[in-house]
């Protein structure tokens, strides 16, 4: 059965039947009514039910299961080393993420947490395990590796979520998924999340969902309506790139509170911070080879306004709930089309208006044609002559400084050669003589006879 949005009487948080702690954390917390996901999700997880979301990024899917999970989690006393719920994250920064909505929306709760991701000690995640909890938080592979070292018992699971499911195909952590979900009994409540669709992900919920709801909020991988979407073209010539991202900057100047800026390789995020840090730009970079400690620093800056400009690989651009950015600039135009939704997906969240400029090479334009084709409408192209004019002025400027400085150094070069031979001629010219003292055998009388 295919549930779609529906519309329904059900108009506020009071009316899905969430505990009133909850309801007094939401209230905290500002919000008034729930979306579309939290309206159709909340009432099954009530019910035990399993649930199959599928929903575009920032239609806040965390809080449809956080909420009702928190709910059920009054009832019940959590045992050592046997976590009541499981949550599975493709990244740190997800799970991390994840468990700041539980702190807040679980305000009034004394529900304990773990907190299982890399880059934090084994011995500090061990003595929470060991102390219980009841919400257990994790990445495949850290989750696995302490239930290797004996510190999982996940006979007591009533709860497993798996959210990111697509993201998690793509970083390879299937297996892992699969292992984990024979490792937890059958009689648990499934919970799966995915903003889409493909074969492998479709044949895990058909092996480990019994007749879950499904929930399907937006069409697949489509674009929020709340976006504004511009190409912009540019040679591949990196220069010339940098220096379009450049002006687009400063013609948005007066709009752009804050940026995201998507590169696709790791060594083009170091290199473009690098640039932009040059030009006095308020920037930070994120990407996967950054160490974990670092990672969250930089996440956190940016979140509280210290940094303008964050220059991310795609570890940033899956869920990572930063509700307030303004702008996303494509550096590199996306390999993969559903990549293209995640990263605009960083603006434009809870209702805002955004806007994603994404700069184009001639190699692009087929990616960049899949993208359209995926989304079913066209994106349109910005000309903006000025920028053009200007690089243009300013490459001439440039060429011809280049060619002044050459021909400075040439006729230095030659002045410089002119010296060297006049010297060596000038030495080749002098006169060796004996000087005063001439040797005596050349002063004797030579004789004729």
């Amino acid at each position: 059965m295919t549930k779609k949005k529906t519309i329904t009487s059900l108009t506020t948080f009071s009316d899905l039947s969430l505990s009133t702690k909850v309801l007094a954390a939401v209230k905290v917390a500002g919000y008034k009514k729930p979306t579309p996901i939290q309206l159709d999700v909340i009432p099954h997880v009530l019910q035990r039910k399993d649930v199959l979301g599928i929903a575009q990024t920032g239609t806040g899917k965390t809080a449809s299961f956080v909420l009702p999970m928190l709910t059920l989690l009054e009832k019940g006393r959590t045992r050592a080393r046997m976590p009541r719920t499981v949550i599975l994250e493709p990244t740190r920064e997800l799970a991390a993420q994840v468990a700041e909505n539980f702190a807040q929306y679980g305000i009034n709760h004394h529900l304990s947490l773990a907190l299982l991701i890399g880059g934090v000690s084994f011995e500090e995640q061990e003595r929470k395990l060991e102390r219980g909890a009841d919400v257990l938080i994790a990445t495949p592979g850290r989750f696995l590796d302490h239930f290797k070292r004996g510190r999982l018992l996940l006979t007591g699971v009533e709860i497993l979520v798996i959210d990111e499911a697509d993201r998690m195909l793509d970083m390879g952590f299937i297996l892992d998924i699969e292992r984990i979900c024979n490792l937890i009994p059958l009689t648990r409540q499934t919970l799966f999340f995915s903003a889409t669709m493909p074969p492998e992900i479709i044949r895990i919920t058909e092996q480990f969902l019994h007749a879950p709801k499904r929930i399907e909020i937006a069409q697949l991988a489509s674009t929020a309506r709340t976006i504004t979407q511009w190409l912009i073209k540019s040679a591949s010539n990196p220069l010339e790139k940098q220096y379009v991202l450049r002006r687009l900057i400063e013609i948005e100047e007066h709009e752009l509170k804050n940026a995201i800026i998507f590169c696709n390789r790791k060594r083009n995020v170091s290199e473009l911070f690098r640039l932009l840090v040059k030009h006095n730009f308020n920037a930070g970079a994120l990407h996967g080879d950054m160490d974990q400690h670092t990672r969250m620093a930089m996440l956190s800056s940016f979140k509280d306004g210290k940094l303008k400009f964050l220059v991310a690989s795609d570890i940033a651009a899956r869920g990572l709930d930063i509700p307030d950015v303004s702008h996303v600039f494509n550096f590199d135009v996306p390999i993969r089309s559903e990549d293209y939704v995640h990263r605009i997906g960083r603006t434009g969240r809870a209702g805002r208006q955004g806007k994603a400029f994404t700069i184009v090479t001639e190699s692009d334009k087929k990616y960049v044609q899949a993208i359209e084709k995926m989304n079913g409408e066209n994106i349109e192209w910005l000309y903006e002559e000025s920028i053009w004019t200007q690089f243009d002025q300013e490459k001439h400027t440039k060429a011809e400084q280049i060619k002044s400085q050459r021909i400075i150094q040439k006729d230095r070069s030659e002045k410089s050669n002119l010296s060297l031979k006049d010297k060596k001629n000038q030495e080749n010219e002098t006169i060796v003589g004996f000087g005063n003292d001439i040797p005596a055998f050349m002063l004797i009388p030579i004789s004729c006879n």
